[in-house]
């Protein structure tokens, strides 16, 4: 198994908390959250401090996708041991500003190295050439994944790609009820499981146009609905969700994206990006 690998198993583990019982979650937070003493754990000191069977504990290893207690609880000691595990702390109440500002750091540090071990390469590229292929570009996304497609938009302007950005409920379903085959939307959402956008992916998908998502959960709605799949990960706090986390993964995908797209004809998109640059500074002041 390779670094990259291991890097993955963490997050990968963290991505199936929302199918889980609340009993199972427990036990994962647990084995997570010990670091590398886990490995000295034993199914039974498990079974014994959380009061289930040892036949759970199996159950639920299996769940996750490995073939038992011992698999699991090995994966996770590996990756407790690298150093991307130490990044994340909780931000406690009496902590200073200089602390804080470390933390939050820290924890988008994280964020990327993570996202990073568990992007899919061939859903990538799959996401490059649908975007750079298609007729029309409509970007879905509410409440804080609304920044990541303005943003996106805003991007892609920039070198002549033009794009739609809808963040209201009805606006999607409008533009879903328009696309074909030659189409292709990009839905944000971190939980795979908002109503809006999910909704309007799926009437998108029905009318045959391509959905790219591009989310934490891999076993959400969202990504079920999808044609390609771009996972973010991300640890949050109570006072930082993870969502706050995961917007710095997901900006950094979007970049990834824009970068790619622009390198299929690097000599227009630098033609579009000087029309463009040049169209704005004459709003900057001068000193």
């Amino acid at each position: 198994m390779t670094d990259h690998d291991i890097n993955s198993i963490g997050p990968q583990i963290r991505m199936q908390l929302p199918g889980l019982s609340d009993k199972e979650r427990v036990i994962v937070n647990y084995l997570l959250d010990t670091g590398p003493p886990v490995s000295h754990l034993t199914i039974a000191s498990v079974a014994r401090v959380h009061e289930v069977s040892e036949a759970m504990i199996v159950k639920l290893a299996k769940k996750l996708g490995y073939n038992g207690f011992r698999d699991l609880r090995d994966r996770i000691a590996r990756y407790s041991q690298l150093p991307v595990t130490d990044l994340y702390q909780e931000i406690d109440r009496d902590d200073s500003p200089e602390i804080i500002v470390r933390k939050i750091f820290r924890t988008a540090i994280q964020a990327l190295e993570e996202t990073i071990a568990i992007l899919d390469m061939a859903h990538f590229l799959q996401a490059v050439t649908l975007l750079s292929h298609a007729r029309q570009r409509d970007f879905y996304g509410v409440g804080g994944s609304a920044t990541i497609i303005k943003d996106a938009s805003h991007k892609f302007l920039r070198i002549g790609i033009r794009t739609t950005v809808y963040d209201d409920a009805h606006l999607m379903m409008m533009s879903a009820a328009l696309l074909t085959a030659e189409d292709v939307v990009l839905a944000v959402s971190h939980s795979g499981q908002t109503s809006a956008v999910l909704e309007a992916a799926r009437l998108a998908r029905r009318n045959g146009a391509k959905v790219i998502a591009l989310t934490n959960y891999p076993n959400s709605a969202l990504a079920e609905s999808a044609e390609v799949v771009l996972l973010s990960t991300a640890r949050g706090s109570p006072l930082m969700s993870e969502n706050a986390a995961a917007r710095i993964a997901q900006l950094n995908i979007i970049d990834a994206l824009f970068v790619s797209i622009a390198q299929q004809n690097i000599a227009l998109a630098e033609a579009n990006l000087e029309k463009t640059m040049s169209s704005v500074r004459q709003k900057r002041e001068n000193r």
